[in-house]
């Protein structure tokens, strides 16, 4: 006695179904193969470390120079560049990770362009503290006079010694001190010739002059002798120390000219009575122009970027 015969699938049904046995995991490894080739660098590109803002030649992020030392090497550099023209900058950061130092530094180069416009002439110095490395990034214009084997012998021989025994500051003079024996060596255009200090008195110390001693001495002088005769006298005071200051008649005429205007029309010291001989006010010019504002050679606020740098990836890293 025989039963029903078993049933099998056909030969082409067999067929039809074994691609989609195997099609289903294939497709999950592969997808799982793409976003894991992808992860690293979608990664990388969302956790890359942040260009600074350009706002000294000395920038430390990671607080590891002391205010003096940043001084002093700001100085420096201010006083090669009034020299020589060429832009050095200092950047310490904590990590240059996810990226490497070399290609952080070149990032920050050429975000920055340190370097005349004309000429181009500008280099980066990095340092990554935690990860104990350390760059120098050499524009084009600069490889001639620092190529790459003497930028790694700056780095080997007068910044990590020094780093090693934990003098940051000192390192990095002697590695500023060695960039610029090699740039004074070549021949690059100096910087246009300046009437003594004219230029940074003009822009720093004469603008500090104008909108806080000028009201200062309108108010007293206004105090004294009333609006038009004390304004008169500040103008005439103004345009006698700017002359002494600079050396220049021309400036010295245009800014007592300035300062008599800008007495003169703002009223300073004029309004509502006189106070005493000072001729203070509260509310009136000394205290509007007066705020907080930074200035000298190699302060923070009076440093920018010559716009010229082109960087190649020129330079040399090390490590401590």
């Amino acid at each position: 006695m025989t039963g029903p015969l078993p049933s099998y699938p056909s030969a082409g049904k067999a067929a039809a179904s074994a691609p989609a046995a195997w099609l289903g995991p294939l497709a999950r490894w592969l997808v799982a193969f793409a976003l894991a080739a992808l992860f690293p660098s979608i990664l990388l590109a969302q956790a890359v470390q942040p260009v600074p803002a350009l706002t000294a030649r000395v920038i430390d992020t990671s607080a590891t120079l002391s205010a003096q030392a940043i001084s002093e090497l700001e100085h420096r550099l201010a006083a090669f560049e009034q020299e020589r023209g060429s832009q050095i900058v200092v950047l310490l950061v904590r990590t240059t990770a996810p990226e490497d130092i070399a290609a952080y530094a070149y990032r920050v180069a050429d975000s920055w362009k340190i370097g005349r416009k004309e000429v181009g002439d500008g280099i980066l110095v990095v340092v990554a503290k935690d990860d104990r490395r350390v760059r120098i990034e050499v524009a084009r214009a600069l490889e001639g006079a620092v190529p790459d084997l003497a930028a790694y012998r700056i780095i080997d021989g007068l910044i990590t010694p020094a780093f090693r025994q934990g003098d940051f500051a000192g390192g990095l003079m002697a590695g500023v001190d060695g960039l610029m024996r090699l740039i004074r060596g070549e021949d690059l255009p100096l910087p246009a010739a300046r009437a003594g200090a004219t230029d940074e008195l003009g822009l720093q110390d004469l603008g500090a002059f104008l909108f806080v001693a000028i009201p200062v001495a309108g108010s007293f002088l206004i105090g004294l002798f009333g609006r038009k005769l004390g304004s008169a006298l500040t103008g005439g005071a103004t345009g006698f120390i700017v002359k002494l200051l600079t050396g220049s008649l021309l400036l010295g005429i245009g800014a007592g000219i300035a300062a008599l205007v800008f007495v003169l029309v703002l009223g300073i010291g004029s309004g509502g009575g006189r106070g005493g001989p000072g001729g203070f006010h509260r509310g009136s010019g000394p205290v509007i122009w007066g705020g907080g504002r930074s200035g000298g050679l190699g302060s923070s606020g009076g440093f920018r970027s010559g716009r010229g740098g082109s960087f190649g990836g020129g330079g040399a890293s090390g490590r401590w």
